[in-house]
């Protein structure tokens, strides 16, 4: 099973871009899955329920979000109603949506996404370590391949889920910070892991944003409102091939495509 996830997907800039190359990195690699994390798909903050159907009708078999969930207040009861959304699994009980989703490949297959989020330079949420223990319990029995969203700011964070997690779930990747890491790898007992997917979205951007008013927000720490950026933009992500009988990864593939 190859399993394409894209890293945080930024404005238009990065849907044009994804448009563009997806079908190019699904036949080279033979993709039977496609996921991408959409927190930002809605010009820079959140995502709105049309987005997130253009993005499935893109090809995207699942939507990881993050700590911008919440930010386009019409997509909270399409999170709620919407499986294949999913937002982080340690947030509290009664928030909108669910944080694990099951999706089958069209060999049947099942590939098993559980999102969490850090909690270093984070909101604090529940212990993303304890969480990711229960959601594996309940996965118990139902597949084998599970890929682990870690949304964290600390890469230490998120290297330390994935040798917590190695041996028990297929991959552990990355997001929320938009640079994208060289570190794809396999640890020792099977598991997939790499710190950032990176951003699909403006090449010449601060993580995304127009650096001009991100500059200024430096200079002077007044409040500004930031644009995405225009441009020519990039495609990135991580192909991470997966036994399903197994559960184990074989391959990691890092993707960066310049528009």
């Amino acid at each position: 099973m190859n399993v394409f996830f894209i890293g945080d997907i930024m404005g238009e800039p990065g849907r044009r871009v994804l448009l563009k190359h997806l079908s190019k990195v699904v036949q080279t690699y033979q993709v039977d899955l496609v996921i991408g994390n959409g927190e930002n798909a809605a010009g820079g903050f959140g995502i709105t329920p049309d987005i997130a159907e253009e993005l499935f009708d893109f090809g995207l078999s699942a939507i990881t979000l993050g700590n911008h969930a919440w930010d386009k207040k019409e997509a909270l009861d399409y999170i709620d109603k919407e499986a294949r959304v999913i937002r982080p699994a340690n947030y509290p009980d009664g928030v909108p949506g669910k944080g694990v989703c099951v999706i089958e490949t069209a060999q049947g297959d099942r590939l098993a996404i559980v999102q969490l989020m850090g909690r270093v330079f984070m909101p604090m949420l529940d212990c993303p370590f304890q969480v990711a223990e229960r959601e594996l319990a309940r996965l118990e029995g139902q597949t084998r391949s599970i890929l682990i969203d870690m949304h964290a700011e600390a890469s230490s964070e998120k290297m330390a889920m994935g040798y917590f997690l190695d041996g028990k779930v297929s991959a552990v990747v990355g997001t929320h910070t938009h640079v994208q890491t060289a570190d794809e790898q396999i640890l020792p007992k099977g598991t997939g892991y790499m710190t950032d997917l990176g951003m699909t979205g403006p090449l010449h951007s601060v993580i995304g944003m127009k650096p001009q008013g991100v500059i200024q927000k430096f200079l002077t720490q007044v409040p500004r409102r930031f644009e995405v950026a225009q441009g020519p933009s990039l495609l990135c992500g991580a192909v991470i091939g997966i036994d399903a009988a197994t559960g184990k990864t074989n391959t990691m593939h890092r993707v960066r495509i310049h528009e």
